[in-house]
């Protein structure tokens, strides 16, 4: 072998040129076709088969029998109340769920992991027990309702109550999504910031609010989201009153008891298409701006 043969096969491939791939290496998982299959099975059971059948069920109706299950007044009303009550509750834990997970970040306190781990305890509570609680502590004859009720102050048995119920479930899905992003924040841009005479309000707006928007969006669409299909710690503080604090899960679980499927699928539809939409659109303000924040 030649000195110049050599040096070449030290040196390596010319910049540009194709890598060979070695005979009989192997990735840590299978391959492409292997682990598609995987994804769209799993995808199959989990997601497309049920609402598929939701969908067929549905269309054993008639579009007079399909308007009458999902547009009567009580069931409008419950729609009403829980997308409002939902968005109402997204929007109380996207501002506090921010304030919370900036004092873990920012700030060193005694009892701090006491607090961080008591943000994960509506993931690990059960619903019911939630909603207990809730309704222990805030009905007429609660420790809490019990000083507020002579005020005129009703926080149990009314629309109130659900809301309530929502930001307590809800509050965890923004701390959490929030906190990591605010751990990466580069602190150097804020002294850098605040060094150019920029106030603390211009620094949060002009700094920081640009690189967790996309956080906080995924953070509200994720408490939205679970705020619609709740219902084990709603149906105990609501009062589940028609008309007035009757969410759109316990009508479907009132047709379901009559033995109306295809009513109680009627209505399980719609809300699965406003759900749809509504994270959609937050979908689309996340990717814009995330591609505004690129763009600056």
């Amino acid at each position: 072998m030649s000195a110049t043969t050599s040096t070449a096969a030290l040196a390596g491939p010319a910049p540009g040129a194709a890598v060979p791939r070695r005979k009989g290496s192997k990735r840590v998982l299978p391959g492409f076709n292997i682990t598609l299959g995987y994804t769209l099975l799993y995808l199959s059971l989990i997601v497309l088969i049920p609402l598929t059948a939701l969908f067929a069920k549905t269309l054993t109706l008639s579009w007079p029998q399909f308007w009458e299950a999902v547009s009567s007044p009580r069931v409008l009303a419950s729609y009403r109340l829980t997308f409002g009550a939902s968005f109402l509750a997204a929007c109380v834990n996207t501002v506090f769920g921010l304030l919370v997970a900036w004092v873990l970040v920012r700030y060193e306190f005694f009892g701090k992991k006491i607090v961080d781990a008591l943000v994960d305890l509506p993931f690990a509570l059960p619903t019911a027990v939630a909603g207990i609680s809730l309704t222990a502590l805030l009905a007429g004859n609660g420790w809490v309702g019990q000083y507020l009720e002579p005020l005129g102050i009703q926080l149990a048995f009314n629309p109130n109550g659900v809301v309530i119920a929502l930001i307590f479930i809800g509050l965890p899905f923004v701390v959490r999504t929030v906190q990591p992003v605010l751990e990466d924040t580069e602190k150097e841009l804020e002294e850098a910031a605040m060094c150019l005479g920029a106030t603390r309000w211009q620094t949060f707006a002009k700094v920081i609010f640009p690189a967790i928007a996309p956080a906080l969006l995924t953070g509200f669409a994720m408490a939205f989201a679970r705020a619609i299909g709740e219902y084990g710690s709603v149906i105990f503080i609501a009062g589940n009153m028609p008309m007035v604090s009757e969410i759109t899960p316990l009508i479907i679980i009132g047709k379901l008891e009559q033995y109306d499927y295809a009513g109680a699928t009627a209505v399980a539809v719609v809300m699965l298409l406003i759900s749809f939409v509504m994270l959609l659109v937050i979908n689309g303000l996340q990717a814009w701006q995330r591609k505004r924040s690129g763009g600056v």
